[in-house]
């Protein structure tokens, strides 16, 4: 499995990097691998102030539907407009072009909470 060192993540699978004040955040390798071909990705929260840990969207497999968990406090900026036409990007790219969000946080000190590359490898054995 594909995990990026220089970024941050979350028992949840999603993953995240900082630029500046911003979070772009999706979903790992391993997670998008577990869901197998997305086919839909529903997220309405653009604009809107989502609390950490709290559902922000789903992704839309062929045998499952999964939420999507906020790994830090923040204003939903921007969502991936290529998803629309494109969902199996997660797929192809999850670190690349199938990014899911782009996030202004709230308190930066919370990625202090999330996991190491080398602590998510753990967690998913």
């Amino acid at each position: 499995m594909n995990t990026p060192a220089e970024l941050k993540y979350t028992k949840d699978h999603e993953w995240v990097r900082t630029e500046g004040g911003e979070a772009v955040i999706g979903i790992t390798d391993h997670a998008q691998s577990e869901l197998g071909d997305i086919v839909f990705v529903d997220i309405n929260t653009e604009g809107q102030d989502v609390d950490r840990e709290a559902v922000f969207g789903t992704v839309e497999a062929v045998k499952t539907v999964s939420d999507l968990f906020m790994p830090v406090s923040g204003t939903v900026l921007e969502v991936n407009p290529a998803l629309a036409d494109d969902p199996g990007a997660v797929n192809r790219d999850p670190y690349g072009a199938g990014w899911l969000v782009r996030v202004k946080m709230k308190d930066p000190a919370e990625l202090g909470s999330l996991l190491s590359a080398d602590q998510y490898q753990e967690s998913i054995g």
